[in-house]
């Protein structure tokens, strides 16, 4: 049987992440072959994502990245099942790196497709299930193309937002950072009153009514009251609409409105969970 060095246990742990333990089992087995003891704790990642396929990963990492000029950005979450694995540095620095990946990528089946440390993205999850001993899984992905994109990750990787602004204009680094700081906290459902799906509000229109009716409102008045209190859920819940938190006396719209003719085109917002 071939001697295992430490040099080569070294190798490989730094290669996949696994346990010192592990890599020494797996080059025992693969008889010191390198690329066989990686696909031998492969084949037990495997084994261990097939246990807990049916396992929640409700914690992980949220993380979004903006390229270098700004004109794009990607938000995913990494999930994996404990709170322990998720603020663990190298599972943060795994799903950073990860999203730097996929960055240049245009969907989550595109992402879960490309190459990585020599790997797909799907395949590097199986590996690093098998090392954490937990189900990964990339829980959310989301796109933003603009003239300019900003950012912003809650502290402690709980949330991560991207926005796009119409122009590039001075401060926009600054404005787009505060809306998606926006974004994060007031968790707004659409950017604006004309993205809120019909469903919901039809939704609310229902609701304001049966509101007035048992207020003893007559039937004749409900459609104008209802509208009033639509028009009010817009302002609570779409992002341009919303009152800036840092100077509730101006909407988002007219915050970005202060660095020149500029409005937010787009914004993502994913979460742990």
């Amino acid at each position: 049987m071939s001697k295992i060095s430490a040099a080569d246990v070294k190798k490989l742990r730094e290669t996949t992440g696994a346990g010192m333990m592990d890599c020494k089992k797996a080059l025992v087995e693969a008889e010191g072959n390198f690329e066989k003891a990686i696909e031998v704790l492969r084949k037990k990642g495997q084994k261990v994502a097939a246990k807990r396929a049916d396992r929640e990963s409700t914690e992980g990492a949220a993380i979004s990245k903006v390229n270098a000029d700004n004109t794009s950005g990607v938000s995913i979450v990494l999930g994996c099942e404990t709170d322990f694995v998720g603020k663990n540095d190298t599972f943060v620095a795994l799903a950073n790196e990860l999203a730097e990946t996929a960055l240049n990528c245009t969907s989550k089946e595109a992402f879960l497709a490309a190459e990585f440390q020599g790997v797909t993205v799907a395949d590097k999850l199986v590996e690093q299930t098998g090392v954490v001993g937990e189900k990964l899984e990339i829980k959310a992905f989301e796109k933003v193309e603009a003239p300019f994109v900003g950012s912003y990750i809650h502290a402690g990787n709980k949330i991560a937002t991207l926005v796009g602004l119409s122009a590039v204009a001075d401060g926009a680094d600054v404005v787009a950072k505060d809306v998606a700081m926006q974004a994060a906290a007031m968790n707004p459902i659409a950017l604006n009153q004309e993205g809120v799906d019909q469903s919901i509000i039809d939704k609310e229109i229902e609701i304001a009514k049966e509101q007035l009716r048992k207020e003893g409102k007559p039937e004749a008045m409900l459609d104008n009251i209802a509208k009033g209190k639509l028009n009010r859920f817009f302002k609570d819940n779409t992002l341009v609409n919303q009152a800036f938190i840092k100077d509730n006396k101006q909407t988002i719209a007219q915050y970005v409105k202060t660095i020149g003719d500029v409005e937010v085109t787009a914004f993502s917002r994913v979460a742990l969970g």
